[in-house]
């Protein structure tokens, strides 16, 4: 008598998650549905960037971490999909093995506030109020927020 495999197909693929991850920073963390992982990624890429383009004081330092992030968030992206199979194969099933993935829950006013904020400064921007050059510069402040807003639902979790 044969006894019948069946072969499931693994939730996420980390092959997928790294080419993705390769192709543009941060789209590894969102196919891994790590949506605001996947935000602030792209968002430190971009500063990143930013950085090594305005001058070239402490150069092959700068480069260094735009290089070095940039690894780093393909090789994230590739663990955190084997590890969202592995708890898959352990028998929690897909939907629990993406469960432990970070989640804004409804209810919370972070999210609403942050767009009224952005609506507003983009508004008196285009009306001159506030120069789009000087906005630029304060790009910083949203990471430091996204890094708060971590914090935050971390201590509030854990209570």
């Amino acid at each position: 008598m044969v006894d019948k495999v069946v072969y499931t197909k693994p939730p996420k693929s980390p092959a997928l998650a790294g080419i993705l991850g390769f192709l543009f920073p941060g789209t590894g963390a969102l196919y891994n549905r790590e949506y605001m992982k996947g935000i602030l990624y792209m968002l430190i890429f971009a500063g990143l960037v930013t950085l090594n383009a305005q001058s070239e004081a402490g150069q092959p330092f700068k480069g260094l971490i735009l290089g070095g992030f940039y690894i780093f968030q393909i090789i994230d992206a590739i663990q955190m999909a084997k590890s969202i199979n592995a708890r898959a194969l352990q028998g929690e099933g897909a939907e629990k093995a993406e469960e432990f993935t970070l989640s804004i829950k409804s209810g919370s006013i972070f999210w609403g506030a942050v767009l009224i904020i952005l609506g507003a400064i983009f508004l008196l921007a285009n009306f001159n109020v506030v120069s789009y050059d000087n906005l630029w510069r304060f790009w910083p402040v949203l990471v430091i927020g996204f890094g708060g807003k971590f914090i935050y639902d971390y201590y509030r979790r854990n209570k």
